[in-house]
């Protein structure tokens, strides 16, 4: 019986070709942003004894609850069981109605969190790109104040294009180049870091960082820096939103589990690396005085086209990451449309537009409903950005509440579910423990982002980010 449905379902919606490396690719995307050249302040508010445990702490626990979630694709048999396209559908599979909600809210609230903020981190790189520019030519005390609502209207555009590609399948090429991007940022950062701890002749920092009162920071500053930072390492590992639908590109055989779980032990393996490498080496070189962020925050001037570079490939890394996250909510948007009027022409005919210069079995396909709904969607996240400029602190709020939810509790309770796993077993004992500390962690570090949220209140202008 489960044997027809899986077939039933393998041959639903779409034909899936993904293999490890675009799994992988998907994941790096994913899960590396412009947060990692945040990771030396993070650092630097932790010290060299808890700021590598927690980055490391982070690492595990995401890797450990992400093959969890990965055994739940398929169900009640991981690898027989009928297919879970979606994380909300697995999680109705195997928890049930109830749970959908809450998982809905935490996921898809998330994910477009996520879209904002990276509309808000490109501007930012634009802008730095400029600014740079300027200070080259004019020196480091110019007023060279940049506005950063025209960079975000150019990325909101840049999206507006690509929203238009059918699904998160048809844009592995986009992970690969974004992945490549990441990679490109991360090795100027971390050169730029060496020469400068080169420079110094010695390596700054603490034991205990900023936390350790070595600052001129008061105790309550330096209690929400702390905790804003676990929330800034929480959010820079999370990933579990689109976990599922990445995993739902794979194809079979070899089984869909194990080739996620190898996609995510290389992609959190490799991002493990790169946080671990410029958050520690960054602390080196600046100590204490670790800016937010390492190539936007004007820890180096020069030379001043190398920072150009890692910047423009930060905003090209954006602009990939960013249909990563927008296409799992475009998906379900259309699917619901397409469930609920089922003979609507506005939903499901397909219009071709061919492309000038190319073979017309290249032209586009495309329905009303589709170019005007995601083209709207795109708009109004483009504005929320502008109109809250401060909504970094917000993702970092965003980030700590979601890590328990999507990275802990529901792959837990999904695993504890599928494998029988009985109340008072060592190992219900263990994953109940690791789910409650991973809680307390995440309120812990939600209390550090709105105490940035309430100072950023205070100095916010709608419509107007300055830089």
């Amino acid at each position: 019986m489960e044997e027809s449905r899986s077939i039933e379902d393998d041959q639903y919606d779409h034909e899936r070709q993904g293999t490890v490396w675009s799994a992988t690719a998907h994941v790096v995307t994913a899960v590396i942003g412009s947060g990692i050249l945040a990771l030396a302040w993070s650092v630097a508010q932790l010290g060299w004894i808890m700021g590598p445990i927690v980055l490391s702490a982070f690492a595990g626990v995401t890797y450990y609850t992400s093959t969890l979630l990965a055994e739940c694709y398929r169900g009640p048999h991981p690898v027989t069981g009928a297919r879970n396209p979606t994380y909300m559908t697995a999680v109705r599979s195997y928890l049930g109605p109830k749970r959908v909600f809450m998982c809905g809210v935490a996921q898809y609230i998330n994910l477009w969190g996520t879209m904002v903020g990276y509309t808000i981190t490109a501007s930012i790189s634009m802008m730095a790109v400029k600014r740079s520019n300027c200070f080259h030519k004019y020196g480091r005390k110019a007023p060279c104040g940049v506005s950063g609502n025209q960079f975000m209207i150019i990325f909101g555009l840049i999206e507006l294009l690509l929203s238009q590609l059918p699904s998160l399948e048809n844009i592995t090429w986009l992970s690969v180049v974004a992945a490549a991007m990441s990679f490109g940022y991360f090795f100027i950062g971390l050169c730029l870091c060496f020469a400068k701890l080169v420079s110094h002749g010695g390596i700054r920092g603490s034991l205990f960082g900023v936390m350790s009162g070595s600052s001129d920071l008061s105790s309550a500053t330096r209690t929400w820096n702390v905790l804003q930072a676990l929330g800034n390492i929480a959010f820079a590992y999370t990933f579990a939103e689109v976990l599922i639908e990445i995993q739902d590109t794979l194809k079979s055989p070899p089984p869909e589990n194990e080739s996620m779980k190898k996609a995510t032990m290389y992609g959190i393996g490799t991002t493990t690396v790169f946080y671990l490498s410029l958050g520690c080496i960054g602390y080196a070189a600046f100590g204490s005085a670790a800016p937010g962020n390492i190539l936007t925050g004007f820890g180096f001037y020069e030379p001043y086209w190398l920072v150009d570079i890692a910047n423009l490939f930060i905003v090209i890394h954006l602009v990939g990451a960013y249909q990563v996250y927008a296409q799992p909510i475009f998906a379900t948007l259309e699917k619901k449309m397409a469930g609920r009027w089922p003979k609507a022409t506005f939903i499901h005919t397909i219009y071709s537009l061919q492309v000038p210069f190319m073979e017309k079995s290249s032209s586009l396909s495309f329905t009303l409903s589709k170019l005007i709904l995601r083209s709207i969607f795109i708009i109004f996240t483009t504005l929320v950005a502008m109109l809250l400029p401060f909504f970094n602190s917000v993702l970092g709020l965003l980030g700590a509440l979601s890590f328990w939810p999507l990275t802990v509790y529901f792959p837990v309770s999904m695993y504890m579910a599928q494998a029988k796993i009985t109340k008072g077993h060592p190992k219900w004992v263990f994953l109940q423990g690791l789910s409650f500390i991973s809680l307390l962690v995440s309120l812990a570090a939600s209390i550090g982002s709105v105490a940035d949220i309430v100072e950023s209140l205070k100095r916010a202008k709608p419509f107007h980010t300055q830089y």
